[in-house]
């Protein structure tokens, strides 16, 4: 028999939830990797609007192969909803991100961005609702792991000095809620029902947006000086889009978001495994601690959610 939650979300089988949760499991906890990569020879604002804008063309290239052009038609509400969601999320969230990899150690962004769960909570808390026991305990254990995971790389900015490590990790702090929020409200919100549509014209606004504050604040493309490798990274980034966003903006229409929030826990892991696999980055024993640690504050959420 279905639920629905407080925000009013039928829950979707748990069947049909495991797929598109793995692919954001795995899909973005590769972005740390490929945004680090990407933004060696590419501008980070400007860089993540060209891989959003090429994302949103293949997005729109499928739905229209699929379903034809008629699909792409939305009305006037469903135009604003998306233009809120596609800048609050992608454009502030994955925009903060790149900015504050250039000065934080990206293990310590990964742990920052990792709060949204307990923002999650905290809103579920505060509209009346009591969230399971064990998916409380499952957010602070999986927290206590990713301290256990990120911090012996300690907070020694990548550039920069202290208070450059400060300013970028407050704004990942607020850039998080803002995810989180705009994430839970996402509920009420007038979006295409087709989630390829809406991840098509969430990254067509995010792009605009980033672009624009990029070029504004003199971001430039030199390709003379682009590293190819740069541009394997966008294309890496550009997939990771395709399917994961496609994936996110389904579960959080379909699943419980303290179930869909575990990816924060997940990612962190992921992007410590192909920092070792692909540019030999060390496993030490806190690292392995911390692994095993979130894997158990997953487990135990994932139970709480399906016990309610």
């Amino acid at each position: 028999m279905a639920s629905t939650d407080i925000r009013g979300v039928t829950r979707a089988a748990t069947s049909r939830i495991w797929g598109p949760l793995a692919a954001v499991w795995l899909l973005w906890g590769s972005t740390y990797l490929g945004i680090a990569v990407m933004g060696r020879t590419l501008p980070p604002l400007v860089g993540n609007g060209l891989r959003f804008g090429t994302a949103c063309l293949v997005v729109a290239l499928i739905v229209l192969i699929r379903w034809g052009p008629r699909a792409l038609l939305i009305t006037r509400a469903e135009l604003r909803s998306t233009a809120i969601m596609g800048v609050a999320l992608l454009g502030v969230g994955i925009g903060t991100v790149s900015l504050a990899e250039r000065y934080v150690p990206s293990g310590v962004v990964a742990l920052l961005v990792a709060v949204m769960p307990l923002w999650i909570i905290l809103f579920r808390v505060r509209a009346g609702e009591r969230p399971a026991g064990l998916t409380l305990v499952g957010v602070a254990v999986g927290l206590a792991g990713l301290v256990f995971m990120l911090l012996p790389g300690g907070t020694e900015p990548v550039a920069g000095d202290d208070r450059d490590v400060v300013i970028w990790s407050v704004a990942i702090l607020v850039s998080s809620f803002s995810w989180a929020f705009f994430s839970w409200r996402s509920a009420g919100y007038s979006l295409p029902g087709n989630p390829m549509v809406t991840t098509t014209y969430e990254m067509a606004f995010a792009a605009a947006a980033l672009v624009v504050v990029g070029t504004v604040t003199g971001e430039r493309v030199q390709l003379e000086l682009i590293d190819p490798s740069s541009f394997g990274a966008m294309a890496w980034l550009v997939t990771a889009s395709v399917v994961g966003y496609t994936a996110y903006t389904w579960l959080i229409r379909n699943a419980p978001m303290s179930l869909v929030a575990t990816y924060a826990y997940v990612n962190p892991v992921v992007a410590v495994f192909l920092g070792w696999l692909i540019i030999s980055e060390p496993i030490t024993r806190d690292v392995v601690l911390g692994l095993t640690v979130v894997v158990g504050g997953v487990v135990l959420v994932v139970t709480g959610e399906r016990r309610t």
